[in-house]
């Protein structure tokens, strides 16, 4: 397995981790805890938003959950905030829809982690590109990142 920006990253900062492939066409967050076998409540998938001083802000969320821009607001201290749009986040981050980690960004943003994370030893973030995800410590993970645990889901929502 090629090693991936995320994985160097964690490499150099000695945190442990382990790699997961997945077939790289998948891009449905559900489908990839699906092939990798995995609890999609563990599964994470990292979502850009930006509010209207276009401040940006990292959330990571499970796979079979829905953001709540509200509760994501609060969590960064801002009246209100939206998802960038998709055509913005190759440029803004360096990776591409369905490989995006807030791991190796290319400009550090503020992190938020939903507070589910901290039920698991291990969660799975994508490792910087389709096909392949890291499995590591959410501690480790919100400790690398300087990330907070927030609520960040609605409830009862059936993912997007």
């Amino acid at each position: 397995m090629d090693k991936t920006n995320v994985s160097r990253l964690l490499d150099v900062a000695k945190i442990p981790y382990a790699m997961h492939e997945y077939d790289p066409e998948a891009v449905d967050g559900m489908e990839v805890a699906r092939l990798v076998g995995e609890n999609p409540e563990a599964v994470f998938k990292t979502l850009i938003c930006e509010n209207p001083k276009h401040e940006r802000f990292v959330f990571d969320i499970p796979v079979n959950a829905e953001l709540d821009l509200k509760k994501a607001a609060k969590a960064a201290g801002s009246k209100s905030i939206d998802l960038i749009p998709l055509k913005s986040l190759l440029p803004l981050t360096g990776y591409v829809h369905g490989g995006c980690s807030p791991i190796g960004l290319k400009k550090p943003f503020p992190v938020f982690i939903d507070e589910t994370a901290q039920l698991f030893d291990t969660i799975f973030i994508s490792a910087g590109k389709r096909g392949c995800q890291v499995e590591l410590s959410p501690l480790d993970l919100a400790s690398y990142c300087k990330a907070s645990f927030a609520a960040l889901t609605t409830e009862g929502a059936k993912p997007i």
